[in-house]
């Protein structure tokens, strides 16, 4: 295993209306301050504009890209009553193989 490749994340962010909005990251951190629309930064994703505060709900380490792309899929798939249950910790990412 190469140790020199980043580590993904799956980041599911709590807007300030209450929403969720999930993506994949190498850095939590820096893309949180990307999507809270730092000044003259417009690397955030366009449908969190008008959404702040946005805080860190939950975040998930993958092995690599693919698995988080295909985390982040599954997760985006879920209903606002399954996200919530994955955001309190009453559903796990392994159960999500079972999720339809």
């Amino acid at each position: 295993m190469n140790t020199d490749s980043p580590k993904w994340f799956v980041y599911m962010l709590r807007c300030g209306d209450g929403s969720l909005y999930t993506g994949i990251t190498t850095d939590v951190a820096r893309r949180l301050a990307e999507h809270g629309g730092v000044a003259g930064n417009n690397k955030g994703a366009k449908s969190l504009r008008g959404k702040r505060p946005l805080s860190v709900a939950q975040q998930f380490s993958c092995q690599n890209r693919s698995m988080a792309s295909q985390l982040e899929y599954r997760i985006k798939q879920l209903s606002k009553v399954k996200k919530e249950a994955l955001v309190a910790g009453q559903m796990t990412v392994e159960e999500l193989a079972g999720v339809g």
